[in-house]
């Protein structure tokens, strides 16, 4: 039996990721900082507790090998180090990087959005061979980009299939950015204000589709670097659409034109340019078909967060997002820019 280790289990990744793995007949040790046992897992997995920093325990977890490591919580060059340590030990490994390492032919990455003219003019579609920036400690962005530099080195010793996920959706999602139109539809709002006229894209991932990529890329072990994301990319007004239809109801959308007017507009994915990923390498190298598609994919998160938010304060349930989009509801100032825009 094929044995693999999944570290970051209860995560909206790691959850399906063990379960394709187990459909495909891994032995598969769940790992996660709070070991619990999720009750749909079957007879091929155990579970064990992992603090992700823990060299040791990280060691202890892999024991005297196994087939491939899974690892969906690296972000930074030193977890690449303790992946690469166990090399003699472990067949492949599948990690999950993300779309920030990229940076436009100009320099300009997700570190320099804020800056006048700082949002990256990407190609669309973009593949891997766009630059990305140079590893660090700086950012999310400069860390990732040390991780992937530290598990391609190892080459054959530790062939890494790393995986440049998008904007990724799914239940169990501490940062779940569908809850800006999931939200708004449960406290009944049924007019919205979207800038850029609804028309950003940041390409979205589902969960499901990366553990696919997770489930093949661990059949057929290699050194590689491959986008993860849906294969459509929607605008921010078809999610909206999208999340309506699940939640069976009808909203109103006032296009901004231009950016944000403060809060006003913003959601998680407004961009002034577009972000979209070419997935043909995978599809050529993985033999990889996606699961779903956006709107397929993204019904169970908003059921998710439906079940999970309803009648509770939102930040409460989610502070991750709160902390990253304190104004994420922001329905004062809304409700202020409606009433100047009707007058």
């Amino acid at each position: 039996m094929r044995t693999a280790v999944v570290i970051g289990a209860n995560g909206q990744i790691g959850r399906p990721a063990v379960r394709a793995l187990e459909r495909d007949g891994w032995e598969v040790t769940a790992a996660s900082r709070g070991g619990g046992r999720d009750a749909s897992w079957g007879e091929g997995v155990r579970t064990a507790r992992l603090d992700r920093s823990d060299e040791a325990g990280l060691a202890a977890l892999v024991g005297d090998g196994c087939d491939l490591v899974v690892d969906v919580v690296a972000f930074t060059a030193a977890h690449g180090r303790q992946l690469t340590a166990l090399a003699d030990r472990v067949g492949s490994a599948v990690v999950i990087s993300t779309v920030a390492v990229y940076e436009d032919d100009a320099g300009r990455g997700f570190d320099t959005q804020e800056q006048p003219d700082g949002f990256p003019h990407y190609p669309v579609p973009m593949a891997e061979t766009q630059p990305t920036v140079a590893p660090g400690d700086a950012s999310y962005a400069t860390g990732k980009a040390g991780l992937e530099r530290e598990l391609l080195a190892a080459g054959d010793r530790l062939p890494t299939t790393l995986l440049r996920a998008g904007a990724v959706h799914g239940p169990h999602s501490p940062l779940p950015r569908e809850f800006w139109f999931v939200g708004r539809n449960l406290d009944g709002r049924r007019r919205r204000v979207l800038s850029y006229r609804g028309d950003s894209r940041f390409h979205p991932a589902g969960a499901r589709n990366i553990a696919e990529l997770v489930r093949l890329a661990a059949a057929r072990p290699g050194s590689r670097v491959l986008n993860a994301v849906d294969p459509d990319a929607p605008t921010v007004a078809e999610i909206g659409v999208a999340v309506d239809a699940v939640m069976g109801v009808e909203t109103e959308t006032v296009l901004l034109d231009g950016p944000p007017a403060g809060s006003v507009g913003g959601t998680p994915w407004s961009v002034p340019l577009p972000t979209v990923l070419d997935m043909s390498a995978a599809e050529r190298e993985l033999g990889y078909r996606p699961l779903a598609s956006y709107a397929e994919g993204v019904a169970e998160t908003v059921e998710w967060l439906a079940a999970t938010a309803r009648g509770r304060d939102w930040r409460e349930c989610f502070p991750t997002l709160a902390g990253a989009y304190p104004d994420l509801l922001d329905y004062a100032a809304e409700d202020a820019w409606l009433a100047e825009h009707d007058a």
